[in-house]
């Protein structure tokens, strides 16, 4: 149900939004929402084509007296992150998500909203269905399951496209245009442990909640709090700890920003666990971010029957405590706060004594991530750990010759009186990838201003659809 001050204009672009956020659309799960696509460019008389993939190409005539114009692709991705805090009841793969707007902003209760990248994907389908927008011939390409590893345009099939032209609408801050994006891998790691009964000792429930978490690309050089490091900081001194379970964290690019943890610790300990609690808790204020302030750590007593032993439980303290995580270098060229490499701790899960970690990174320049690969990987084999690479993809590297992005700083002038920001950003746009398959296309991407990505304090600026729409339109008619 629409809240009563959801936005009225432009009015196809917010109706196609949503659409998005009442039909779910997890990464892999996409055929409702593409079923969605596909109905509005059967009800305008479109064709379109799918790859193997489940990715699709509307084709769209160009306006009247356009049709001489390059073929521009306007490309989007369907599929959303999947985030919510632990006291909201919500299955992404049935539920609608239920919007509220707050002081300009947009969100989703206690849930991402799916404007990454949702809202582009809307306002490609809005060209397609306001008959007030002059363009040339479009292809409007649609891509799934990006926020797993960008899988929909790893394995696109490239010759669906004509276009020469390409509008990625994928980017989160408005008057900003982007050339450049990073790159990145990852991989998945392995354990067996062998998990003991517990005769004696007292078991505890460690649950960690109220950390922002976030994008682990874009908000990287926040510095935002990683609940697996953070954990692991207050576990590594608890005398004779036994660790039984392990829960945290929820996808490759996400920051991890609360989960549960079960232990075992000699009796009589309960004092000291609190003490300590506090202590890390006042610690973690001291420097965290404003954002992650309402960090909260609480312990229950718990009911354990096995755990690991002690000697274990501290080698695994041990390779969190030795993992990297976050901000590894800094571009020269660009603001300080453009990442050039960067790795994310996101998963870290023990059960019956299989333990399972999983961690990623990203990169502009490829090279320079070797040294980092490197180390990730001596830690695995001094560990002992199992590795399974994930599909990496390349960057797309700045083009500042770019005759695309020439025209639109000089159309973001004249709309705005405002010169655009010309930027690269530390995320793993589908640019790169589909740059690679198509290296004749010309590509510049830009958005409204979305914050909190990939969490569940995701929001979209209301005020920047407008000019992002007013922009999209004037960019389509020049070209």
């Amino acid at each position: 149900m629409k809240p009563e001050n959801y936005p009225a204009e432009p009015a196809h672009v917010w109706e196609h939004f949503y659409q998005f956020t009442q039909t779910p659309r997890p990464s892999k799960k996409e055929q409702a929402v593409r079923q969605y696509v596909l109905d509005q460019a059967e009800q305008g008389g479109h064709s379109w084509k799918m790859d193997a993939e489940g990715n699709v190409v509307v084709s769209v005539a160009a306006s009247p007296g356009r049709e001489d114009r390059p073929t521009v692709i306007i490309q989007n991705h369907l599929d959303m992150v999947t985030v919510k805090t632990s006291d909201k009841a919500h299955d992404f793969d049935t539920d609608p998500l239920t919007l509220q707007v707050e002081e300009g902003w947009l969100s989703a209760d206690r849930t991402t909203l799916g404007a990454d990248n949702g809202l582009g994907a809307a306002a490609a389908l809005a060209v397609m269905t306001d008959p007030s927008v002059e363009h040339p011939p479009l292809e409007l390409l649609f891509t799934v399951d990006e926020e797993t590893g960008l899988g929909g345009a790893l394995n696109l099939d490239a010759s669906l496209l004509s276009g020469t032209v390409m509008l990625n609408l994928d980017t989160e801050d408005w008057n900003e245009l982007y050339i450049g994006c990073a790159g990145g891998g990852g991989w998945q790691f392995a354990r067996s442990f062998s998990n003991d009964a517990v005769a004696n000792g007292e078991g505890w429930a460690l649950t960690l909640r109220g950390l922002a978490g976030g994008h682990s690309g874009v908000q990287i050089h926040e510095q935002l709090g990683n609940a697996i490091k953070l954990a692991a900081e207050y576990l590594r001194e608890v005398p004779g700890l036994r660790l039984a379970m392990i829960d945290i964290g929820v996808a490759h690019n996400v920051i991890p920003r609360e989960g549960n943890i079960s232990f075992v610790c000699p009796p009589g300990q309960e004092a000291l666990l609190q003490e300590r609690l506090q202590t890390c808790v006042a610690r973690w204020n001291s420097y965290l971010p404003a954002v992650d302030h309402g960090i909260e750590a609480t312990l229950a007593p718990a009911a354990i029957d096995s755990a690991l032993d002690e000697v274990d439980t501290l080698q695994l303290l041990d390779l969190v405590s030795a993992w990297p995580h976050g901000a590894q270098s800094y571009s020269l060229a660009q603001p300080a706060d453009l990442v050039d490499l960067s790795i994310n701790l996101a998963i870290l899960r023990l059960g019956d004594g299989e333990l399972f970690l999983e961690s990623s990174y990203r990169f502009f320049n490829e090279e320079q991530s070797v040294p980092l690969q490197q180390a990730v990987l001596a830690l695995a084999r001094a560990f002992d750990l199992e590795v399974t690479p994930d599909v990496g993809y390349p960057g797309w590297q700045p083009d500042f010759e770019s005759p695309l992005l020439v025209q639109g700083i000089a159309l973001h002038e004249k709309l705005f009186d405002v010169t655009p920001e010309v930027k690269a950003i530390h995320a793993g746009l589908e640019c790169g990838i589909l740059k690679g398959k198509k290296p004749d296309v010309d590509i510049l991407s830009f958005g409204p201003t979305i914050r909190g990505a990939h969490s569940p304090s995701e929001r979209l600026d209301i005020a920047t659809v407008t000019p992002f729409w007013q922009y999209l339109k004037a960019l389509l008619a020049d070209i």
